[in-house]
């Protein structure tokens, strides 16, 4: 989804001006709200906003569906993008109730800003190599993305991706001649489905969720780069016992159940 939260701005804010005068409504007739603390009830609906990792999609689009089913009451909407971009929105004022980072500097600087407090690492991945089905260029290993007869996207370096990708080529002795730097890791599947480019890093749960689209090439020692994810709600959430409880279920047992299936790891 294209990250535009200008205009959830104003969203919000007429949601929260009509969730206001519906409370005032039933004040008046002698109803009670929703106790402090608590996941909103049906007669006082909430909206929250998640800013998530671009890699987060598919997992949190199931994480998401699954919470609003438990609580009939709220709707949650996702925003997902490149986590440093997305950390440079919430410290601009985006309105946000949630934060999910693929990694943990872009979620530190948000705790470093007074924004959010105590993140909880929630999942972790990898990185695989990535070719377009069937393989065309014969890509084997690491070492192909240093030849420059290829085609090679790599996540721009101010992202979790790209950032983990840099340690892994350093740490392998390869210097990558990428043709392309996309914003986010998405990007990066995109254009190697589309058979734009020969091969590319991406996380190992991209390579799962693009399907036949795509091939995985495994990377012998892509365990020694481990991405955290951290997730914490925002210290100014409109709906902070709503933003709470998400954050707590994204962490707790029936999250875990979701990211396993995606192929994310345990923190």
């Amino acid at each position: 989804m294209m990250n535009t939260w200008m205009p959830r701005r104003i969203a919000t804010t007429l949601a929260v001006l009509l969730a206001a005068a519906l409370g005032g409504c039933a004040s008046n007739a002698g109803g009670s709200g929703a106790t402090s603390g608590t996941v909103t009830s049906e007669a006082d609906p909430a909206t929250i906003t998640v800013f998530a990792a671009a890699s987060l999609t598919e997992a949190f689009d199931e994480l998401a569906a699954q919470f609003e089913v438990e609580h009939p009451s709220v709707e949650v909407v996702l925003d997902f993008g490149g986590s440093g971009t997305l950390a440079q929105q919430i410290a601009e004022g985006a309105p946000v109730d949630v934060f999910a980072s693929a990694a943990e500097p872009p979620m530190q600087s948000v705790v470093d800003a007074g924004l959010a407090v105590d993140p909880a690492v929630f999942a972790t991945n990898t990185l695989e190599l990535v070719v377009p089905a069937g393989n065309p260029a014969a890509v084997t290993g690491l070492d192909d993305l240093a030849n420059s007869s290829l085609r090679v996207a790599l996540c721009d370096v101010s992202v979790p991706c790209g950032a983990a990708s840099e340690q892994l080529l350093r740490q392998q002795g390869v210097t990558a001649a990428p043709d392309t730097l996309e914003s986010d890791v998405k990007a990066v599947l995109t254009k190697v489905s589309l058979g734009e480019v020969d091969a590319a890093l991406v996380y190992r749960t991209d390579v799962r969720s693009a399907g036949g689209s795509v091939e995985g090439i495994e990377v012998p020692d892509a365990a020694s780069v481990v991405s955290r994810y951290p997730i914490a709600a925002l210290t100014d959430a409109a709906e902070p016992a709503t933003a709470a409880a998400f954050v707590a279920f994204v962490a707790g047992a029936e999250g875990r159940t979701v990211l396993d299936r995606f192929g994310f790891g345990a923190p």
